[in-house]
């Protein structure tokens, strides 16, 4: 084993995928983690005998990264159903499969929602980022991705009855300035692989992957206070003299020459409610076009079982901006989910609410990948976070795994 102090600055998934990489190297790491437990953005709460993801989040099949760590077997993934459930002004339909075959889907239901030429452009745009590699798609032109579906020729109607709901509530912002590049990524990803959530919350998938640690210590409420050249100073007062660090957390938050380097955070409202049973009674999103304060909602345990202990449905609501207090808030979402199902508004139990402030970094220039040298601020110190390739697990993964590569390699001999 390597004698050489690395300290991982947290137990994200960026931060436990870099402390997997060093532990394959012969390194041991040690990360410090500000909260009581690892996960980041990606945990689960247990309340009431229900399972409750920190935010609406699901796990694509295709993510290249997500394959080389995971056992989607051990996590006894739950399938959602392609497609969207769109509840209109005062009717629903399902649009089944758009993106994995839209020329099959002859129902009625996608004239209501695009036109039959949107159905043959989906056609067309899916077999063209089936072809197209992630590494073109990266480097791609960039433009807004509302943008880039006018530009694909798509009607009105489709965009505002599918694309805007479906890719707000994944980019969360309502407007879909999001570049072209970060929606080819997804629409590809949604093309060939499976959105899908672990049987017991997204809280597994992290769990997994510390799982799979035998020499690295996590040193829990250690929150660090700052940076500076190769000492970490914690909150307590304690310093650390580190080799290498890793910063997998956004460093503008703890070196002080960073501050104001980054645009706010996109951030997101996740409510969950109890009810007697689901309304949409299939593994399946639902989407609200228009102008509503609900994105979108799920059934979680219409997904998997174990996500309600007793029965009982649980429904996930994202909503993307409020200013309404939480009492308020929840008294309007109940209202807009009684509108849409028919059901009694005070049949909506509410069980918890998140206000997730960092629910995705807001990033101007997406990229899939970066060279190692690129996440090197300077000879001790390193960057992992999707904040410098794309908001993605994919991308938590390919930052960890880079900021690793790069520490392993700055301690090679040069010749």
């Amino acid at each position: 084993m390597k004698e050489e102090k690395i300290y991982i600055i947290g137990a994200g998934l960026s931060g436990l995928i870099a402390a997997l990489e060093l532990e394959k190297s012969g390194f041991q790491p040690i990360i410090l983690e500000a909260s009581d437990r690892i996960g980041g953005r990606m945990k689960t709460d247990e309340v009431d005998g229900f399972l409750l993801d920190h935010g609406f989040q699901v796990l694509n099949t295709a993510y290249p990264e997500v394959k080389k760590y995971l056992d989607f077997q051990a996590l006894h993934l739950k399938k959602f159903d392609p497609g969207a459930v769109i509840f209109d002004e005062n009717e629903s339909y399902i649009i089944s499969d758009p993106l994995r075959n839209p020329l099959k889907v002859v129902s009625m239901a996608f004239s209501k929602v695009g036109t039959f030429m949107d159905k043959v452009k989906m056609f067309t745009l899916t077999q063209d980022l089936k072809q197209k590699s992630l590494d073109e798609i990266f480097s791609s032109k960039s433009i807004p991705t509302h943008q880039y579906l006018k530009d694909y020729g798509f009607s009105d109607q489709i965009i505002e009855n599918f694309f805007k709901p479906f890719f707000r509530g994944i980019f969360l912002e309502k407007h879909l300035n999001t570049s072209s590049r970060m929606f080819e990524f997804i629409f590809k990803m949604f093309a060939i692989g499976h959105a899908a959530v672990p049987e017991k919350g997204m809280g597994e998938i992290p769990a997994m992957i510390r799982e799979q640690l035998s020499s690295t210590q996590i040193y829990f409420n250690h929150p660090v206070e700052e940076v500076q050249g190769s000492t970490v100073l914690l909150k307590n007062g304690e310093q650390l003299e580190a080799d290498r660090i890793i910063i997998a957390v956004q460093p503008d938050k703890v070196m002080k020459q960073l501050q104001g380097q980054f645009a706010p955070p996109q951030s997101v409202i996740n409510l969950y409610f109890s009810l007697q049973k689901s309304f949409l009674a299939r593994p399946m999103i639902g989407l609200l076009p228009g102008e509503h304060l609900v994105n979108n909602i799920v059934f979680m345990d219409d997904v998997s079982p174990e996500y309600s202990k007793d029965g009982k449905a649980l429904l996930s609501v994202t909503v993307l901006e409020s200013d309404l207090d939480e009492k308020e808030l929840i008294r309007q979402v109940q209202k807009e989910l009684s509108q849409i199902s028919g059901i009694k508004s005070d049949f909506f139990k509410f069980i918890k609410s998140y206000h997730i402030n960092y629910a995705l970094p807001h990033v101007d220039d997406l990229k899939y990948t970066i060279p190692f040298t690129e996440c090197k601020i300077s000879d001790q110190v390193y960057l992992a976070g999707d904040y410098l390739l794309n908001g993605s697990i994919n991308a938590a993964m390919t930052s960890g795994r880079i900021a690793a590569e790069a520490v392993i390699h700055s301690f090679m001999p040069t010749h």
